[in-house]
């Protein structure tokens, strides 16, 4: 959630700071909402303390042989007029809420407008691979080395699913848990969240009202629900309506999930096998941070989706996302992407994003500033450590040997009991 009050006092710069992520939003509306709340409660107000003071006189006037009648005729009056007041305070209360709940996050300062055509590469890790013979694609490197059953997954789930099936279960198991050591070895928490949310919670993180059409309900639960698309929105969460002490901030996160994601008809050619799915495996990073150390929490986790990928000896490049590219809650994302090279193009395994107070206000995250004493949103911040449905693919195209083979990274070789390639199988 924005802030109204910058809204209110710098409208032309909020509006300006939208248009750059595509949202054109006339604030004339929602000023005159403000106004006219603040005079309902100001009313409201001068009629609450007319009874209160009338209510404390009944002893006086009671003792004093008065008529006490009359006076709770006047608080029955005041009453009713409270009650226009409150139901018309209520209905402008809703309005604003309804008019602000959509918007999204503002980009921060430094970002380019538009979207993917103004994104900026900031740095390339390593080279890209030259084979010597013609390589393959991992569809085609899955199935061979059977790692991936797709035909089997489509018959039991439908397009956009997979079976992992032996040494493939194994490199994904190994993969998730290079990624959980490297995280506890830097001291983060680790959290297994539940799956299955509550709608207050794909709020918070700004998934909704926007994005409701993305994830998967739950049909005849009551309260509604829905199957996590990532476990950053249960981490966002995990906080809600608390006030953090200043001395724990950065609190450092990390949880491992399947993520659940309808988007629907959103499936390209390019993106067939693992590259986009309905279902795939992640290992989240998240920070609850304070405004004060926000941008080095920003800075810690890029370097930490870099640093892996850079672990597995595979060759990637870090994006500057433009305003228009960043997601809906996001004031910042810098993307980590992979080179897949029956592609020819890189694809996003980690976005590091910082989301400011927006997703703090939402939820109600707070924390005491130790030094002014007044109570302040967090700031949240997240990284995915990594998504495997696209390192699977970018670790065997980029490691296939001539043979049909492909090197395991040395990284992954202890999780899977010291194997240093994997074969074709015979089908």
């Amino acid at each position: 959630m924005l802030d109204i009050n910058l809204i209110i006092e710098k409208p032309q710069y909020v509006h300006d700071a939208l248009l750059k992520k595509g949202f054109d939003v006339d604030f004339s509306d929602l000023i005159k909402m403000q106004a006219k709340r603040k005079e309902l409660i100001v009313k409201a107000d001068e009629l609450k303390t007319e009874k209160n003071k009338l209510s404390a006189s009944v002893p006086v006037v009671k003792k004093q042989g008065g008529n006490i009648e009359e006076i709770f005729a006047k608080v029955k009056e005041l009453n009713k007029e409270i009650e226009v007041f409150d139901a018309e305070l209520k209905q402008v209360e809703d309005d604003i809420f309804n008019f602000m709940a959509p918007l999204p996050n503002m980009p921060d300062d430094d970002l380019l407008p538009g979207e993917k055509e103004n994104n900026k590469v900031i740095k390339e890790f390593g080279k890209k691979p030259e084979f010597a013979f013609k390589a393959k694609d991992h569809v085609e490197l899955c199935e061979s080395l059977g790692l991936i059953d797709y035909d089997r997954a489509a018959k039991v789930s439908g397009r956009g699913t997979w079976f992992y099936t032996g040494l493939g279960a194994r490199l994904e198991w190994a993969l998730l848990n290079y990624f959980i050591d490297t995280h506890i070895a830097d001291g983060y928490t680790f959290i297994l969240p539940p799956h299955i949310l509550n709608e207050e919670s794909g709020f918070t993180a700004g998934q909704f009202p926007k994005f409701k059409q993305d994830v998967f309900w739950l049909e005849g639960v009551e309260p509604k629900k829905f199957i996590l698309p990532t476990a950053e929105t249960a981490l966002v969460n995990y906080h809600r309506n608390e006030i953090l002490k200043e001395e724990n901030l950065p609190e450092k996160l990390f949880a491992y999930t399947p993520c659940y994601r309808c988007e629907a008809g959103s499936y390209r050619t390019e993106e067939r096998g693992m590259i986009r799915g309905y279902q795939f495996d992640k290992v989240e990073m998240f920070q609850y941070a304070t405004e004060k150390n926000s941008k080095e929490s920003f800075e810690e986790l890029v370097n930490k989706a870099c640093k892996l990928v850079e672990g597995l000896g595979l060759h990637f490049r870090l994006s500057k996302l433009a305003a228009g590219d960043c997601s809906h809650s996001m004031a910042r994302t810098y993307d980590v992407e992979v080179w897949i090279p029956s592609m020819g193009i890189y694809k996003e395994v980690s976005s590091a994003s910082n989301a400011n107070d927006y997703q703090a206000r939402r939820g109600n995250i707070r924390y005491k500033d130790a030094e002014t004493g007044k109570i302040k949103y967090c700031h949240t911040l997240n990284a995915s450590g990594l998504a495997t449905s696209r390192v699977v693919p970018a670790i065997v195209e980029q490691c296939q040997n001539e043979d049909g083979s492909v090197t395991i990274p040395e990284v992954l070789r202890k999780y899977m009991g010291g194997i240093e390639k994997l074969y074709p199988v015979k089908k």
